[in-house]
């Protein structure tokens, strides 16, 4: 049996018209058997899709017909099972969530590092390294070194590297996050702000896993991804997390072990955050999930990534 194709992608382009392109997409998805989310906006195009080799090709070679998408960036994985059910297309206001009016990310290629020049760019004394990612995928790896901004959401990192900035504006910066999407707007809101000498990792964590040797690696730990493995470690295999289907946080089996882990209902990172309201519907959600596993079928409300 051929292995489903996973297609994480992203281009920042000028798309004005792009509610225009949403159902012939969408059409087009579906009938190639085509599953996962692709967001569109005024600003390019953000997703991940499943499917078979010909789907995931008819999908990415229809993107690339969209003006500014010709050389859209994807990335590839392989399962056995498609991970999703269904598929949307989404219209936003933005294809990554910065909340700051404005920014131009489609020049940003201007400040990429590549993998293999990363280690020398980040050693040197006079370069911050910031990573750019949400606190809970900082938490199960990182690169060596780097400031942490201990953010939710990446809503909160503009406030947070200015502020960041103004105590450490001597040294040249250095962004990363997971497949890249979030420095492009990362670094297009520090030029904004008057920073020239800001750089970031292209292709992101992911790229340099494939790409530097494990003996030569400055990462430590495992990657937060956004699909069914939760995490890769460093030769890119499914790693050692499971997922709270919860609140949507990495879990290790000293988590499942807790006292505070109910499967599907919390884990000891959300377990204070649900009222009893909350707790009842995850813990009827679940059972759900269960009576559907015993019956061969999937639950259209269990995990979805």
């Amino acid at each position: 049996m051929s292995k489903t194709v996973i297609a994480a992608l992203y281009q920042f382009a000028d798309l004005p018209d792009f509610e225009k392109r949403q159902q012939k997409l969408s059409d087009l998805a579906k009938k190639m058997g085509v599953y996962g989310t692709i967001l569109l906006a005024a600003e390019g195009v953000n997703g991940t899709i499943a499917g078979s080799r010909t789907g995931i090709d008819a999908v990415l070679a229809h993107l690339k017909t969209f003006p500014g998408c010709e050389a859209l960036n994807w990335k590839e994985s392989y399962t056995e099972k498609n991970p999703f059910y269904r598929m949307k297309v989404r219209l936003k206001k933005e294809i990554v969530t910065m909340g700051v009016p404005g920014m131009v990310p489609q020049t940003s290629h201007e400040r990429y590092v590549t993998a293999k020049d990363w280690n020398a760019l980040i050693t040197d004394p006079d370069t911050v390294l910031i990573d750019t990612r949400n606190d809970y995928e900082v938490s199960i790896g990182t690169f060596n070194g780097a400031v942490n901004p201990d953010i939710k959401s990446f809503r909160e990192f503009p406030e947070w590297f200015s502020a960041f900035r103004e105590k450490n504006k001597a040294k040249k910066v250095a962004m990363f996050c997971t497949g890249g999407i979030r420095c492009e707007k990362s670094i297009a809101y520090a030029r904004a702000i008057g920073v020239e000498e800001v750089f970031h990792l292209e292709g992101g964590i992911l790229k340099y896993l494939e790409d530097i040797p494990k003996e030569e690696s400055e990462w430590e730990g495992e990657c937060f991804v956004f699909d069914h493995r939760v995490s890769v470690d460093h030769d890119l295999a499914p790693g050692s997390y499971d997922m709270c289907h919860a609140c949507r946080q990495p879990i290790t089996e000293d988590d499942k072990a807790s006292e505070y882990f109910v499967k599907g209902v919390s884990c000891p990172a959300c377990y204070t955050q649900h009222d009893e309201k909350r707790r009842e519907a995850l813990i009827e959600r679940q059972k759900q999930v269960e009576l559907a596993k015993s019956r061969g079928q999937r639950h259209i409300g269990s995990a979805q990534l």
